[in-house]
């Protein structure tokens, strides 16, 4: 349990708040229910063993504060999650009612492994060493099955490492739901072209031949779509997305707009993750606080890329 005040706010609740849920507790010492309640949350804290932290503030010592999450009457807890905050509660509760409140809000334990094997996977890929990468990946998958973020990353190392079986047994279940998630779409069109140029008698051409089948008749649309699936087979991603560009600009409905599905699908794999929010993209924290100046932002250039390569797929389409 921490004591926070205007001073230390920006550094023990928001800062904070973007590694571990913060609670706070808005209470004063003349408040006969805070005094009921400060024992379950400190309790809770202490049960929870650091899934999240605890913060007290003295709403009439820090009124700035108080006022700036518009607390009305105490006591009032609000967690923050990523320096905003996400659900909250007035008044004194129960051990079992401030349980539910958490449980509902706090990623699971398993969530928990998930995330840390997940990390502990991201810095084995950097370091070069994909192989562990995917044992951390399978862990953290087994962990927490029901993370789709961790599910995507798994199959698509599996894709990359040439485990085309596993990745579309792990995939199986995605591709079963309706509607089904882009993410998971795009895996498929990917492994789908890994399996076509495996099996097909393309698998043994060279370039070469494509491109002078393709000068012959560029109309050849077969030979064309081919080549692209070829392409993203070997992550040749920006030469894929010329020649489908070259399909859709001659025919939009070519067999049921596949060159489309495979634009967007490819689009999609090289689309980076959105990074966690973070009340420093905006300089206020929650309540309009104001807690840094504002930063430039620098346009990663996989992004620029990417929204390149949307705006030639629009401007074909319309």
């Amino acid at each position: 349990m921490i004591e926070v005040t205007l001073k230390n706010f920006e550094t023990d609740v928001i800062a904070a708040s973007m590694t571990t849920p913060i609670l706070i507790d808005f209470w004063a010492p003349w408040c006969g229910p805070c005094k009921s309640l400060g024992p379950v949350l400190e309790q809770a804290e202490e049960a929870y063993g650091g899934r999240f932290t605890l913060v007290k503030i003295n709403s009439d010592d820090e009124q700035q504060l108080a006022g700036a999450f518009g607390i009305r009457s105490i006591p009032t807890c609000i967690l923050m999650i990523n320096g905003k905050p996400v659900d909250g509660f007035t008044g004194a509760q129960s051990a079992g009612q401030v349980k539910a409140f958490l449980d509902k809000n706090l990623p699971s334990e398993g969530e928990l492994v998930a995330e840390a094997e997940t990390d502990e996977a991201l810095a084995l890929l950097e370091a070069g060493d994909p192989q562990a990468a995917l044992e951390k990946l399978a862990d953290a998958l087994a962990a927490d099955p029901g993370s789709d973020d961790t599910r995507f990353d798994y199959i698509k190392l599996l894709i990359q490492l040439g485990g085309i079986e596993e990745a579309e047994a792990a995939l199986a279940t995605k591709l079963a739901e309706i509607p089904r998630q882009l993410r998971f779409e795009a895996l498929s069109q990917w492994l789908n072209a890994l399996v076509f140029i495996a099996s097909s008698p393309y698998s043994t051409w060279t370039q070469e031949q494509f491109d002078a089948k393709i000068a012959a008749n560029k109309r050849d649309f077969d030979t064309r779509f081919a080549k692209a699936r070829l392409l993203m087979a070997m992550g040749e991603w920006t030469a894929a997305m010329d020649e489908l560009l070259e399909i859709i600009m001659r025919d939009k409905k070519w067999q049921d707009e596949a060159p489309r599905k495979a634009m967007v699908a490819i689009l999609e794999l090289l689309t980076p993750p959105k990074p966690k929010a973070a009340a420093q993209a905006t300089g206020k924290a929650a309540g309009g606080i104001e807690v840094m100046g504002k930063t430039a932002v620098l346009e990663d250039p996989q992004a620029a890329l990417v929204s390149s390569y949307r705006r030639k797929l629009s401007m074909m389409l319309n």
